[in-house]
């Protein structure tokens, strides 16, 4: 299969909102925002090309996170080897609803998916997995709401190397947050705005 086409698993009725979780994010009419960490050779490239090259593997998932203080636990604000430069990505918004609409839960559930057969089967043929995990505050600590992690590869990453419009590095950002929660200065100003997020289901 070549980079231009796309292996499709399309579940508009049964898909991963329906387990009722909702989506936050910084988003505008066309673009929506993700958050990614990587190591210096990366983040250099991305931020200056707007594309994923030097030093990243196409043959791996990636994941996505459209949740701040998700990508802030996930990375210990930015300190963890390799995740140390925090990358704000702007893509187009009907790549990530594509992405929303043709995800498969990482783990079986009975809520979404009639057997574990039809899972694995559902699994096999998508390109795009999804984990809900406890969203966290500035501290780290989870609260009663579910955060969306996206999981792509093969020629869904493909796709989403091309929907990249804007890289932000916002690693001193990061650090300048973090500075001000030790110190206990913390204003939530500082943090980026997320509202609840419609995805299109008709892509």
């Amino acid at each position: 299969m070549g980079k231009g086409s796309l292996p499709v698993v399309v579940m508009k009725k049964n898909n991963i909102l329906s387990m009722g979780h909702k989506i936050y994010a910084s988003y505008d009419e066309k673009n929506i925002t993700v958050y990614q960490a990587y190591n210096d050779i990366i983040a250099d490239y991305v931020v200056k090309n707007k594309k994923f090259l030097d030093g990243f593997s196409f043959r791996r998932m990636t994941w996505i996170k459209p949740s701040f203080l998700w990508m802030m636990y996930r990375s210990g604000w930015g300190s963890k080897d390799g995740q140390k430069r925090v990358l704000a990505i702007d893509i187009k918004r009907d790549v990530f609803d594509l992405f929303v609409t043709n995800a498969i839960l990482s783990s079986f559930t009975d809520k979404l998916y009639n057997s574990k057969e039809e899972w694995r089967i559902l699994l096999s043929k998508s390109d795009v997995r999804c984990q809900w995990d406890p969203e966290r505050d500035i501290y780290g600590h989870s609260i009663d709401r579910r955060s969306v992690q996206i999981g792509i590869q093969g020629e869904m990453l493909y796709k989403y190397n091309d929907s990249i419009i804007n890289v932000l590095d916002i690693t001193e950002k990061v650090s300048m947050i973090k500075k001000s929660i030790d110190l206990n200065v913390f204003e939530e100003s500082l943090l980026p705005k997320e509202v609840e997020y419609v995805v299109n289901l008709s892509n």
